[in-house]
C-alpha cells in the first residue's frame, strides 16, 4: 500500500508538472497573442495616419502646387499694368487697337489667375496698413491722413487661396498731427 501511495504521489507530481507546463505554455501563447494584437492595432493606426497624410498632401498639392508658376506670372501682370498706366491720352487715341489688345491680355491673365485661386489683395490709399498681407516700402508724414493709413500702392499683392503669394507693397503715413 505504501508503494501504491508513493506511485500515486509520483503520478500526481507528474500531472502537476504537466499541468504547470501547459499553464506556462498557455501564458506564453496569451502573451504572444497580445503582442500580435498590439502590432496589428499599431499597423492599422499607421495605415490610417498614412491615408490621412496622403489625402492632406494631395489637397495641398492641388491647391498650392501652382505657387511657383503663379509667382512667375506676377511680373507679367505688373508689366502689363505699367504699360497701360504709362500711356498718355494722345497715345491712347493713336494706338487704340494695340491698347485694347493689351487690356484684353491683362483681363485674360487676371481671369486665369483667379480661376486657379490667385486673388488680388485689396489695398488702396486711405485703407489701414495690414502687416499680414502688406509690406511697407516707406513711411511719410502726409497731412490729412492718420498714422498707419496707406498713402500709395506701388505693387499689388496677391493671395493663393488662403496663403500669401506676394504682399502688396505700399507707402504708409506716419503723420500724427
Amino acid at each position: 500500500m505504501a508503494e501504491e501511495t508513493a506511485a500515486q504521489a509520483h503520478t500526481d507530481d507528474k500531472d502537476l508538472e504537466h499541468f504547470l507546463a501547459q499553464d506556462g505554455e498557455i501564458e506564453a501563447l496569451k502573451a504572444e497573442r497580445d503582442e500580435f494584437r498590439d502590432r496589428y492595432m499599431r499597423a492599422l493606426a499607421d495605415a490610417e495616419n498614412s491615408r490621412k497624410r496622403a489625402d492632406r498632401d494631395r489637397r495641398e498639392a492641388e491647391n498650392y502646387g501652382s505657387t511657383r508658376l503663379a509667382r512667375d506670372l506676377l511680373p507679367v501682370f505688373d508689366n502689363l499694368r505699367r504699360a497701360l498706366g504709362a500711356v498718355t491720352d494722345e497715345q491712347r487715341a493713336a494706338n487704340a487697337a494695340l491698347l485694347e489688345g493689351v487690356e484684353l491680355t491683362l483681363k485674360e491673365l487676371t481671369a486665369v489667375m483667379s480661376k486657379h485661386g490667385v486673388k488680388p489683395i485689396e489695398a488702396k490709399p486711405g485703407d489701414l496698413f495690414d502687416a499680414q498681407c502688406m509690406e511697407a516700402m516707406f513711411e511719410a508724414p502726409l497731412p490729412g491722413t492718420k498714422a498707419g493709413q496707406i498713402i500709395q500702392v506701388m505693387t499689388e499683392g496677391f493671395m493663393l487661396h488662403d496663403r500669401l503669394l506676394r504682399p502688396a507693397q505700399v507707402g504708409v503715413s506716419s503723420f500724427t498731427g
